[in-house]
C-alpha cells in the first residue's frame, strides 16, 4: 500500500500496554499490511482473540495508522477468521519530540476473536500451503 507513508512517530508506550501478550500496534511505516494481517492469525491461535490498536497522525490529517488496523479487522472478518468483540476510540496525549509539548492522537482498539471455524480454516489454508509446495518441487 504505497499511499500510506506516514508513521506514528516518537510513541512512547506505558508499562501497563506493554504487558498485553496480545496487542499488535500498528504503525504505517514499520511492516507492510499482511505482516499485520498473518501476526494477528498467530496470536488468535496463540490467546483466541487479539487487539489491533494505532494512533492517528493528529486531528488535522487523516488517520492512516487507524485506516490501517480497521482493514486488518475488515480482511480478518471477511475471510470468516474472525469475530469484533469490542472497539474503543479515545484521545491521548503523547509528546512531541519536535516540537516539546503533548499533542492530542486519536487512538483505536479492536479486540476481535476467533471464529467457530477458525482452527478449521486456518488447518485449510495450511494443506493448501503444503500441496502447493509439493508441486513446486517435483
Amino acid at each position: 500500500m504505497e499511499e500510506i507513508t506516514e508513521g506514528v512517530n516518537n510513541l512512547h508506550v506505558t508499562a501497563a500496554d506493554s504487558h498485553k501478550k496480545n496487542r499488535i500496534q500498528v504503525s504505517n511505516t514499520k511492516k507492510p499490511l499482511f505482516f499485520y494481517v498473518n501476526l494477528a492469525k498467530r496470536y488468535m491461535q496463540q490467546y483466541n482473540e487479539v487487539e489491533l490498536s494505532a494512533l492517528g497522525m493528529g486531528t488535522h490529517y487523516f488517520l492512516s495508522a487507524i485506516a490501517t488496523v480497521v482493514t486488518i479487522a475488515e480482511i480478518l472478518k471477511n475471510n470468516g477468521l474472525a469475530i469484533e468483540k469490542k472497539i474503543t476510540t479515545s484521545t491521548v496525549d503523547v509528546k512531541d519530540e519536535s516540537r516539546g509539548r503533548p499533542m492530542q492522537k486519536a487512538k483505536i482498539e479492536i479486540l476481535l476473536g476467533k471464529t467457530e471455524n477458525f482452527d478449521e480454516l486456518m488447518a485449510a489454508a495450511a494443506e493448501e500451503r503444503d500441496v502447493g509446495d509439493g508441486e513446486e518441487q517435483s
